[in-house]
């Protein structure tokens, strides 16, 4: 043993804790751990955030942060992965395990194994999360996109053991339905919530979202691609008292008017609100944002083809507007309508228009626009 070894040994773990303590760089943290094994051991407790980039190995190295608050993994992980995370991290807040797939052409062959003519799937599904939902029941934020083997009991499990939860991302969980949502109905402090590309999610679902607590203290809900939601199923969304951000896109032929102007816009706490390729929204929606929801700060309406002039016009004068957005919006509207609407709207700040539109938009217009300090973006 050197001499400086036996030096550093002499200081307790918790003066140890107390230098770390001042360190913030990982470099310099990860410097810190390598000059002894009490150093390693003291750096292990005192983490709190970790990012893994092959959860394989995680049983290997784990057990040293059983402090760990914050847990980042994209890649495949096992059922057996998942429960030992959920046995050996108990204080764990933020889970973010939403998966981005590998783009090179070993992804089929580590994503599936084929077994003759079945083939096993990989990743963790709806056993594992209900193990790591046991172990771990102080969850504040769980992302789980494009976790495909994730659905109703997993979903459920977590919701019914995680009564902190605040943030949940389950985008493209394609195996989640309104069964799950029923089990939200306990939730009492869930603020934001994704279920974008959940298609099996139907206007019962929506009805479940509504009841309890939830309808109190929800602020972002992200409903985009589930295009078997209609204009009733809108309906209940009214309930929602807190809601801020709300994403409609893509969510199919059955939300129309009646939902925008008899829903939507009866949300007067909205401030972001996406109804992208809405095909049956038009003017009549507009008119009733205009007049009811006055905190609306972003509005897009991407490839709302019925969406003409008449419209954007009656947005003119909203006091607290502050970005449009009208790709794909290339009918029915010109240069003097947005001029008016600029000119007229005091906080509005960025547009987004068609490409196409350019050419027709007089440059006298877009300079007035400009002059107003509002930034004019074409796609």
């Amino acid at each position: 043993m050197t001499e400086e070894t036996d030096r550093t040994e002499k200081l307790g773990d918790d003066v140890l804790a107390l230098i770390l303590g001042k360190i913030n760089d990982p470099s310099h943290r990860k410097s810190f751990s390598l000059v002894c094994k009490q150093w390693l051991r003291v750096e292990g407790v005192q983490r709190s955030t970790i990012l893994v980039f092959e959860p394989e190995l995680l049983p290997n190295f784990l057990p040293r942060f059983p402090n760990l608050l914050q847990l980042q993994a994209s890649s495949i992980i096992s059922n057996s992965s998942i429960q030992f995370l959920g046995a050996t991290c108990p204080r764990i807040r933020v889970l973010n395990l939403n998966f981005k797939e590998k783009k090179d052409s070993s992804y089929q062959s580590v994503y599936f194994q084929d077994f003759g003519d079945e083939v096993y799937f990989q990743d963790f599904g709806d056993e594992g999360l209900c193990d790591l939902a046991k172990g771990c029941s102080d969850l504040r934020t769980v992302l789980l996109r494009k976790r495909k083997g994730v659905g109703d009991l997993g979903v459920a499990s977590l919701v019914e053991s995680s009564k902190s939860l605040r943030n949940l991302d389950l985008g493209w969980c394609r195996e989640v339905s309104d069964k799950a949502l029923e089990s939200f109905r306990g939730l009492n402090s869930l603020e934001s919530l994704n279920l974008q590309g959940c298609w099996l999610i139907t206007d019962e679902g929506l009805a479940f979202l509504a009841e309890g607590s939830l309808c109190r203290t929800l602020k972002i809900l992200n409903l985009a691609e589930c295009d078997r939601i209609t204009d009733f199923g809108l309906i209940h969304l009214k309930k929602m008292c807190c809601l801020e951000e709300l994403n409609l896109a893509e969510c199919g032929p059955k939300v129309t008017d009646n939902g925008g102007k008899f829903t939507v816009a009866a949300i007067f706490s909205l401030r972001i609100l996406n109804l992208s390729w809405l095909v049956n929204v038009s003017d009549a929606t507009l008119f009733a944002l205009s007049e009811k929801c006055k905190n609306l700060e972003v509005l897009n309406l991407t490839g709302c083809e019925l969406v003409s002039g008449a419209g954007i016009r009656a947005l003119s004068g909203h006091g607290s507007l502050n970005q449009l957005v009208l790709a794909y919006c290339e009918y029915g509207m010109n240069g003097s309508d947005l001029e008016q609407l600029v000119l007229r709207c005091p906080n509005l700040e960025h547009i987004i228009l068609d490409k196409r539109l350019r050419m027709w938009i007089p440059m006298s217009v877009q300079e007035n626009i400009l002059r107003k300090q509002c930034v004019l973006e074409w796609k």
